[in-house]
């Protein structure tokens, strides 16, 4: 399936509502450090840490320590930076999302590192702030998996 990569993410509801899309897509979700919050805090249990069981969740020291263990995959960032529409590429199996801290958005290191064809963005109405990292993600997520057909879905 996708991996679901959220680098330094900071409020635990929306960490928990992508754990919860992530057991409910069979997408594994990786946070990068440091993490805004304690994975067993109350705010993130109630906001989807009971779906937790259920998804593929793993935590890494650093972005690149992540992508080393997913061995080097295809790997899309999703940012309001971004040149290419988030339907514009034909997404396959093992391809990475990857989205950053709501607060500030990816780095402009880690968006230079990859190809423009690879920096995504979501269509808005102008002047407006971006949309809610859960909301991201599922948009993608579910395009991509779209692509392939829903494959495993029912």
């Amino acid at each position: 399936m996708f991996h679901l990569i959220l680098y330094q993410p900071e409020i635990p509801p929306n960490t928990g509502n992508v754990i919860r899309l992530c057991a409910n897509t069979g997408v594994a979700l990786h946070l990068v450090e440091p993490l805004g919050f304690d994975l067993e805090e109350r705010k993130l249990r109630r906001a989807g840490l009971d779906y937790r069981e259920f998804a593929t969740v793993q935590t890494h020291g650093s972005l690149e320590a992540c992508l080393d263990a997913l061995g080097q995959p295809r790997v899309f960032a999703l940012s309001t930076r971004g040149t290419t529409r988030y339907d514009t590429p034909s997404y396959t199996g093992g391809d990475a999302f990857l989205l950053g801290p709501e607060t500030r958005g990816l780095p402009q290191a880690v968006l230079d590192a990859l190809p423009d064809e690879q920096c995504l963005r979501l269509p808005m109405r102008p002047d407006n702030r971006s949309l809610n990292l859960s909301n991201t993600a599922a948009i993608i997520v579910y395009e991509a998996w779209r692509q392939l057909g829903f494959d495993g879905g029912a």
